[in-house]
C-alpha cells in the first residue's frame, strides 16, 4: 500500500502539492501527509477485524488526540506507526518505513518493521530473536558478535535525528543536539576533552529505521 501511494505520486501529471502533505502538525519539519492516515486506517481496520478485543494506538490518532497520557496498559495492545520518516517520504527519500509492535502487559512481544523502498523487512519475537527479511538472523556478524570498540565511542558510527524542535534558544533542543553531535565528531582531547572521534554520525531521518541498523549491527549506538 505505501508503495502504491509512491508510484501515484510518481506517475502523476499533477504538480500542486506533489509531495503529498496534508497538514503540519507543530511546524514545517513535523507534516504528516494522506498515506501516513490512510495507512493507519487500513492496519487499524485489518488488527480490529481479527482481534477486536485488542487495544490500538497509532500516532496519527495519538497526535491529533488531546490527552498525553500513556496509553499502553496490560491490556494486549498494538502499537502502530503507519510511516516513520514522513519527510524522507514526502522527498522520496528511500528511508522510510511502516512500524508495528504488539505489546502484552506493557512490554513488546512481537516487532516488525517494513521499508519497502529498500526491500528491508526487520522481524522480532520475544526470545526468538530478530531477524532481517525473515532469513537473516541479527546481527549481521554473529560468531562472535563484536563487542564495542575499546575507547568508544571512538570507532563507533553514531546514530543520530535532528528532531523536530528547531527553535533557536540558548540550552534548547537544537543548541543541544548540535553540541552532542560536535562532540561525538571531534577528535580525542578536543572539544575541552568531550571529543569522541566517531567514525561517522549518520542521521537517516527515520528514528525506527536509526534502530532497526543498531540490531543488524550497522550502526554501534
Amino acid at each position: 500500500m505505501l508503495m502504491q501511494a509512491v508510484k501515484r505520486r510518481t506517475d502523476s501529471t499533477e504538480t500542486q502539492n506533489a509531495q503529498g502533505i496534508l497538514e503540519e502538525k507543530e511546524n514545517a519539519v513535523d507534516v504528516v501527509t494522506q498515506t501516513d492516515l490512510d495507512l493507519e486506517a487500513y492496519i487499524k481496520n485489518a488488527i480490529q477485524e481479527k482481534y477486536p478485543k485488542h487495544a490500538f494506538i497509532g500516532e496519527e490518532t495519538y497526535a491529533k488526540g488531546a490527552s498525553r497520557d500513556y496509553l499502553i496498559g496490560d491490556d494486549m495492545t498494538w502499537c502502530v506507526d503507519p510511516l516513520d520518516g514522513t519527510v524522507n517520504y514526502v522527498h522520496l527519500f528511500p528511508m522510510f518505513c511502516v512500524s508495528i509492535a504488539f505489546m502484552v502487559e506493557g512490554r513488546p512481544i512481537i516487532g516488525v518493521i517494513n521499508a519497502p523502498f529498500l526491500n528491508q523487512s526487520f522481524t522480532a519475537c520475544k526470545g526468538k530473536g530478530a531477524w532481517l527479511n525473515g532469513t537473516q538472523k541479527l546481527p549481521l556478524i554473529r560468531n562472535p558478535i563484536p563487542p564495542m570498540p575499546a575507547n568508544a565511542p571512538s570507532g563507533c558510527v553514531f546514530s543520530c535525528e535532528w528532531g523536530k524542535d528547531r527553535r533557536d534558544i540558548p540550552d534548547g533542543n537544537l543548541h543541544r543536539k548540535i553540541e552532542s553531535f560536535l562532540n561525538m565528531a571531534a577528535e580525542i582531547g578536543g572539544r575541552s576533552g568531550k571529543g569522541g572521534m566517531v567514525h561517522g554520525v549518520r542521521s537517516l531521518g527515520s528514528a525506527t529505521l536509526d534502530l532497526a541498523y543498531t540490531a543488524m549491527g550497522s550502526f554501534d549506538m
